[in-house]
């Protein structure tokens, strides 16, 4: 079993404008652009990032804004739920924000004990908040929101599966206990892990899922260097999954692979951080190009990639 993973370190989904997009974090969730790049593979196409002051593991959804691209069609072999954690009590103040902004599919329930207020990004995106009494991380205060009510970062990502005994099988192996249960919905968690560390598992009947804007590309779960991820690496290996190489990605390194569910996995570095190209209070100011796509610079600038406002 493999003992150094530690809960989540990002979320990376797509979205069909860059301002657009920018916008609802910065601007309606409160949250930090942390990181203005580009797609390694796609240069034409950001890669945003947006979570608390210095980009902490467990706190970051990334995203690739492709202009124009279609919604993605909701479905099993996905993540359908994207949840934040926030305060005990910070609901209806989230709730009368969201509202104000004309945020699309806001609804309350409970899971497992706890009050979540579920909503719609701009593209269609299923995120939820849900109150956490004991989640101590720094918020980011910068962007509008009080402190006592402000985002802490993630909670956990809900996957959508039509068999989910697979996944959980594979959440295990990766250090995961069972937590819960109710109805269709397993939930697991890291015993000790960062305030990340939760993945719930949802069993439905449906077609898979057909990704587009608004879908969740990967899920990307936390080691704390090289030397962790390489001991990972080898188990996931050994155990028959196909996994990439180790990929520099500048700001982590990361290798991924397919769960039995359908759900890409990634497993990234905490190091070396998003601050080693950027100075902590200009972080996601300027355009940082990976090296490979430095000469690149001008025509993406000129021809591809609009101005985002803040």
């Amino acid at each position: 079993m493999i003992s150094d993973i530690t809960g989540l370190h990002h979320v990376t989904s797509l979205a069909s404008d860059a301002q657009t997009n920018n916008d609802f974090f910065t601007k309606t969730l409160g949250l930090r652009r942390i990181k203005k790049t580009v797609n390694f593979d796609a240069p034409e196409v950001y890669h945003l990032y947006y979570g608390d002051e210095t980009g902490t593991p467990g706190t970051v959804m990334t995203y690739f804004p492709f202009p124009g691209a279609r919604r993605g069609r909701a479905g099993t072999g996905e993540v359908g739920t994207t949840v934040f954690s926030v305060p005990e009590g910070a609901l209806p103040y989230w709730r009368e924000r969201l509202s104000k902004a004309g945020v699309a599919n806001l609804s309350e329930d409970s899971r497992f004990g706890a009050a979540r207020l579920r909503f719609s990004g701009p593209d269609g995106d299923g995120f939820a908040l849900t109150e956490v009494a004991s989640d101590n991380r720094a918020p980011w205060t910068a962007g509008g929101v009080p402190e006592d009510v402000a985002i802490r970062g993630f909670h956990s990502t809900d996957m959508r599966l039509r068999d989910e005994a697979a996944t959980a099988e594979l959440l295990r192996f990766m250090g995961y206990e069972e937590m819960d249960r109710t109805g269709a919905v397993t939930r697991f968690h890291v015993p000790g892990g960062n305030d990340a560390n939760v993945i719930d598992l949802t069993r439905i009947d449906a077609p898979f899922g057909d990704q587009g804007a608004g879908s969740v590309h990967h899920v990307a779960f936390a080691v704390e260097n090289r030397d962790k991820q390489k001991v990972v690496r080898k188990a996931l290996l050994d155990t028959g999954y196909q996994v990439t190489p180790v990929i520099d990605r500048d700001y982590f390194y990361a290798i991924y692979f397919r769960t039995p569910g359908g759900v890409l996995f990634e497993i990234a570095t905490n190091e070396p951080g998003f601050d080693r190209d950027e100075d902590t209070a200009h972080l996601g100011e300027a355009l940082k190009l990976p090296s490979q796509h430095e000469h690149l610079r001008a025509a993406l600038e000129s021809r591809y990639l609009a101005p985002i406002h803040d």
